[in-house]
């Protein structure tokens, strides 16, 4: 007989702060989508506590009255990992670990892991792994203090390098080794994506679990994983698809958005992320079903911000209507937002409708240019081969005429690289 190991499932308490005047609700409500990321992760939610208090403790976080509170509370329920809503700093984390006896982790660390089981790819494993370093440099302390190696003798002064200062360096050394393998695999990216300049590119962001994979999966006819569960999809997707002979569309799935998320994680996902800055048009896909989807919203909306994508044209896709109890949505929504359309990619409702409304973005996407160029100018004529399709290349005594066909903002490019000589 074979015995197969079976996983540990851990019981987590999760803690959460109403800060100030913040309303109770929303904090309840990021608590459930804590417990949703705790489920992800593995882990089962025993219970779930609300501190009301102005500020966070910078000591215990939520206080060391109520700190110890909870030590019976974790006896009673066998509780292995507490998971807090916000970040901690290493001095909250090792209080409350000396108190409670228990692992502590905080909302990052809780993503960082659901990542790093999901990274399938060479760059998602090097994009997580980058992360898990930058976010774990700072915390060293707690996990070396009880380690110092000193030495003495010649060529040395004062107590030597410590253990944790060891680390730190080891650590340092590893970041910087990962920020270089991105950087090939960017450049690798942007090899392979030469050649695309024929193709109106289309990209699908959201919060996470609002079905862009789903939707993705309809309309190419893929097999790309989808999950009711946060983070299903990780590693970017890019996918051709043909409704006609006139439309050419590039259609790629990203990672899901969610509030709360770690600065060190999208900047060490910029690569991945280089899809929606290379879009042009941006399907932003919404849970019109979710309680707080304008929450949502407004989480996207700014990270697109933060990667300089907020200009572009999107569409807001309001998804999953039907699930949706509360009917009224769909007049508020239709009112509310502009260029919005309602569907259901599970079900396959009005999806004929966003395919016409794809077609007719590509369809008139597409300008035809000529250009005319000295016969010396071969590095122009070069870097227009790579962002456009060339349709016709002429030559004469004195100029090389070329015609070509690409998307506007590539052809705005080539305007202002020709007349800007």
């Amino acid at each position: 007989m074979i015995e197969i190991p079976q996983k540990i499932v851990e019981r987590a308490l999760l803690v959460a702060l109403i800060k100030g005047n913040v309303d109770s609700d929303i904090v309840k409500e990021h608590l459930d989508e804590l417990e949703e990321l705790a489920s992800t992760a593995g882990a089962e939610t025993v219970r779930k506590i609300v501190q009301a208090k102005y500020s966070a403790d910078p000591a215990f976080y939520i206080g060391k009255g109520k700190a110890g509170e909870l030590i019976d509370v974790v006896e009673k329920d066998q509780i292995d990992v507490m998971i807090f809503d916000d970040d901690l700093s290493p001095t909250q984390v090792r209080n409350l670990e000396r108190t409670l006896n228990r692992k502590i982790i905080d909302r990052s660390g809780l993503i960082l892991d659901i990542f790093a089981s999901r990274a399938k790819t060479r760059e998602a494993k090097t994009q997580v792994e980058l992360a898990q370093l930058q976010y774990l440099l700072p915390r060293l302390t707690r996990a070396w203090t009880h380690l110092s190696k000193q030495y003495g003798g010649i060529g040395t002064k004062g107590p030597g390098e410590t253990q944790i200062e060891t680390d730190r360096r080891i650590i340092r050394n590893r970041i910087s080794h990962l920020k270089e393998n991105l950087k090939r695999i960017e450049s690798q990216r942007n090899i392979q994506t030469r050649g695309r300049e024929e193709f109106t590119r289309i990209c699908l962001v959201g919060y996470t679990n609002a079905g862009k994979s789903t939707l993705f999966n309809r309309l190419t006819d893929s097999g790309v994983l989808a999950e009711d569960k946060l983070f299903a999809t990780l590693d970017s997707t890019t996918r051709a698809i043909n409704f006609n002979k006139n439309s050419k569309i590039l259609l790629s799935d990203t990672v899901g958005f969610i509030r709360k998320l770690p600065a060190h994680l999208v900047a060490s996902f910029k690569s991945t992320l280089n899809e929606v800055r290379d879009a042009d048009v941006i399907l932003h896909v919404v849970d019109i079903s979710h309680h707080y989807f304008e929450d949502h919203i407004k989480v996207v909306d700014e990270t697109l911000k933060d990667l300089s994508s907020d200009k572009k044209t999107i569409i807001r896709i309001f998804n999953k209507v039907d699930i949706l109890k509360d009917r009224q949505k769909i007049s508020y929504v239709m009112n509310s937002y502009e260029n919005g359309l309602i569907i259901s990619a599970e079900k396959g409702i009005n999806i004929p409708a966003l395919v016409d409304k794809l077609i007719k973005i590509s369809e008139t996407s597409f300008v035809e240019e000529n250009i005319a160029l000295s016969l010396e100018d071969s590095k122009t004529a070069a870097k227009i081969h790579s962002l456009a399709e060339v349709l016709d290349t002429k030559y004469d005594d004195s100029k090389i005429h070329i015609k070509y066909k690409t998307n506007r903002h590539n052809s705005d490019k080539i305007k202002k690289m020709v007349h800007g000589k």
